[in-house]
């Protein structure tokens, strides 16, 4: 835990002076009321704009309307500064982006989708990343079942949610009934990241897959899609499409979940900010009429 405080401090002090002061509280997921948009904490996934860099994503992200975002493991951290924002980089570009957020005002609310490893030493190095950066989630998908007594160790020490993720078949993780399997009897900060669009891509019904899993769904990659039971089916805006955004926003309040829904728009790649816009919009109004 040394080597882990000396990092903090460092990046404390790199960000001393332009730290804002954070707002109280005050909704059950921990932030203020002010970042949730139709009683949702919502914001893009930084993969969304993948073409750029980390920096144009945070940018993009308050130009759609959003004020959290997750953030992926490798994406260049600015458009002059080519080094990649991660887990692996060095305390000053953490630093870097800790300013970035705080001068835009968006919130770093999850990190993913990363490997952990196997080992402490591999998984201290994404949790430690977690705790400089206020990171309160972090989406994975372990490598094998083993990895899940080492990683309910790590969330208990660093009190950090870990939300696992379904990619599409043949990724292990498709099937709700096996993610159940993993984290039932695991401590509740354990929990799914429920990926509508690679649930629909992989012939599953989002909304039947979220029953499944009530209780411990920590997180979201929130799609709707063109078509169902396609690998290559590409996301719209949601409302549109064959996932039933309105249904699965129900199921969702009716469980009472509140941790963060990321917009993981997979399309239109070099000019979605509009597209994202119009997802944002659509749970404004969805909130403003239910």
């Amino acid at each position: 835990m040394k080597k882990y405080a000396s990092r903090v401090l460092w990046v404390l002090a790199a960000v001393a002076g332009v730290m804002a002061v954070s707002p109280a509280l005050t909704q059950a997921g921990g932030y203020p009321n002010e970042l949730y948009v139709g009683g949702f904490l919502v914001g893009p996934q930084a993969y969304t704009f993948n073409r750029f860099s980390f920096f144009e994503a945070v940018d993009k992200a308050k130009e759609a309307g959003a004020s959290v975002i997750e953030a992926y493991p490798g994406q260049r951290l600015a458009a002059d500064d080519e080094r990649p924002f991660s887990h692996d980089a060095p305390p000053a570009v953490w630093a870097k982006a800790k300013m970035k957020l705080e001068k835009t005002g968006v919130r770093l609310v999850n990190y993913g989708v990363v490997g952990l490893g196997s080992t402490e030493e591999s998984m201290r190095k994404v949790f430690d990343f977690a705790k400089i950066m206020s990171i309160p989630c972090i989406t994975t998908e372990p490598g094998k079942e083993e990895d899940f007594d080492l990683i309910e160790k790590m969330v208990k020490e660093y009190d950090i949610k870990i939300a696992i993720h379904n990619h599409p078949k043949p990724s292990k993780y498709w099937d709700p009934n096996y993610v159940l399997q993993c984290i039932k009897d695991r401590d509740p900060r354990i929990g799914a990241c429920a990926d509508t669009g690679h649930w629909a891509r992989s012939g599953v019904q989002p909304l039947e897959a979220l029953k499944i899993l009530e209780g411990r769904i920590v997180s979201s990659h929130l799609k709707d899609l063109n078509e169902f039971g396609e690998r290559d089916a590409h996301d719209v805006h949601w409302g549109e499409g064959v996932c039933h955004l309105k249904e699965i926003l129900d199921e969702y309040r009716r469980q009472g979940f509140n941790g963060n829904i990321s917009i993981e728009y997979e399309y239109n790649w070099e000019n979605n900010v509009g597209d994202v816009a119009a997802c944002i919009d659509y749970i404004r109004e969805y909130g403003k009429n239910n």
